[in-house]
């Protein structure tokens, strides 16, 4: 009999002390909070913020002001005492009547409140909008607007990704730009052989296009080496990016921290982790190896693959996918920076369960050894084919954004003599098939020595198909 009770009286400190250690556990969480806002706080005590000295002159001229009203309301009692204490009030009173002395004090006290305020807000200014010709107000609603914009993804890589993000930056300070990782040429392909490093060049890319830095340092991180031995052909952005992905261990905290330096509106996120190197089969049955080769194909890409087969997504770049508002394929090379990305399956499937509406934007001209003869049914076509070799049969992208059909020109000729053709669009056949098609004259208004997509006038067509979207919904 004695065992049971045995048993029970063992049993009994240890339910007691359950609740203790969860207690002690709870208080030193709120101790670790309390210390940490604590800290927070005194941090505001520290010299060099420009910040205290104003407050507190707005602050005595408030104290001022409101003496002044009480000696001009004769508040007696209130004032009395005060002349005590500040003895030029009171050698003052007894010169001058209490209405003058009232209103020289209330003066007195607004012109110092004014001061103080009106320092605070250059302090906050000069942090907040350095810029001398941008005002404060105009630059607190400027970041209201961005961060109220619409989350988007945008996918892709090359010199299109870099300048849809340089325009849409103007919209939204949501947005992802999921980059392919896949180059093996130029600045990048050198340091991809010798260091064994992702490529960096459409990262530092998209990074400076997003940067809202000192356009110094922008250009210092775009800056390419036209000298040197072994550094001729570098950008200086490639070499930072690189050096801390050796530091950091891998391109994503690299990114991360590269975006601090540049005050980068948005984030960059690799498509995969992965070291993939692209495939594609040509329609003459031959099989060719690495990006460059690709861009240069001498039979028509019949099907892209890459090495290793299925690489995995960045959590961050499914999390963006799942959260966007607006989703965007393109411009870019289309087999060189646009169906890389869609090479890897997460990615894909992401974007087929996201509700989001998802646009496609074509290129402007084809591209010699990779695009040629291609319209825009053609590229879609393109994009079906290769998500249907991966057993994506359901269509992703049903909208489509491509130029107006361009005037005859000498850029257009010059683009023709060197293989090149614009891209053609024949709306009508397309939203027979389902598609919807806007068009508008991407190229932008002012002649440029170039036929490429315009930032601003890119991004003001994307945003009214997004906001169409929203009206119909």
């Amino acid at each position: 009999m004695t065992t049971p009770h045995r048993r029970i009286s063992k049993r009994r400190p240890l339910k007691r002390r359950v609740p203790r250690r969860r207690s002690a556990r709870g208080r030193a969480v709120r101790q670790r909070d309390f210390l940490s806002r604590s800290r927070r706080a005194i941090r505001w005590l520290l010299p060099g913020l420009v910040v205290k000295r104003w407050m507190l002159t707005s602050g005595l001229g408030l104290v001022l002001a409101l003496l002044g009203v009480a000696i001009w309301a004769d508040l007696k009692p209130l004032y009395w005492m005060l002349y005590q204490l500040i003895w030029v009030l009171a050698s003052i009173a007894k010169v001058l009547p209490r209405s003058i002395t009232g209103a020289l004090v209330l003066v007195f006290g607004a012109g110092l409140l004014l001061w103080g305020q009106s320092r605070s807000f250059g302090s906050i200014q000069q942090a907040l909008a350095p810029d001398k010709d941008t005002v404060l107000v105009d630059a607190l609603r400027a970041k209201s607007k961005l961060n109220r914009g619409p989350n988007i993804v945008a996918i892709g890589g090359g010199t299109g990704l870099s300048t849809l993000l340089s325009g849409l930056k103007r919209y939204s300070s949501r947005i992802t730009a999921i980059v392919t990782v896949a180059d093996d040429g130029g600045s990048s392909g050198v340091l991809r052989r010798e260091l064994g490093v992702q490529p960096p060049g459409d990262i530092r890319n998209c990074l400076a296009a997003l940067s809202n830095e000192e356009p110094l340092l922008t250009r210092l991180f775009q800056y390419r080496f036209s000298a040197g031995g072994g550094l001729e052909g570098h950008s200086f952005g490639n070499l930072f990016l690189s050096a801390l992905t050796a530091i950091t261990g891998n391109l994503e905290t690299a990114i991360t921290a590269s975006s601090r330096v540049l005050a980068v509106q948005g984030q960059v996120v690799p498509a995969t982790n992965v070291d993939v190197r692209l495939w594609a089969e040509l329609e003459n049955g031959e099989r060719i190896e690495g990006e460059s080769a690709i861009g240069q194909a001498p039979s028509p890409i019949v099907r892209l693959g890459c090495l290793p087969e299925k690489p995995p997504a960045l959590p961050s770049a499914l999390e963006a996918i799942a959260n966007a508002e607006l989703i965007l394929l393109g411009p870019g090379s289309l087999y060189t920076s646009l169906l890389p990305n869609l090479l890897v399956p997460e990615l894909v499937v992401a974007i087929q369960r996201s509700k989001a509406p998802k646009l496609y934007i074509c290129n402007l001209m084809t591209q010699p050894g990779e695009t040629d003869g291609l319209d825009v049914e053609g590229h879609l076509r393109a994009i079906e084919a290769q998500l249907a070799s991966i057993g994506i049969t359901q269509r992703l992208f049903g909208a489509v954004l491509a130029q107006d059909d361009l005037e005859p020109s000498p850029l257009v000729d010059h683009y023709r003599a060197r293989g090149a053709d614009p891209v053609i669009c024949d709306g009508r056949a397309l939203k027979e098939q389902g598609y919807e098609v806007m068009q508008a004259p991407l190229q932008g208004a002012k002649p440029t020595a170039t036929l490429r997509h315009d930032p601003r006038s890119l991004s003001l067509a994307i945003m009214r198909f997004y906001r169409k979207f929203k009206r119909e919904v």
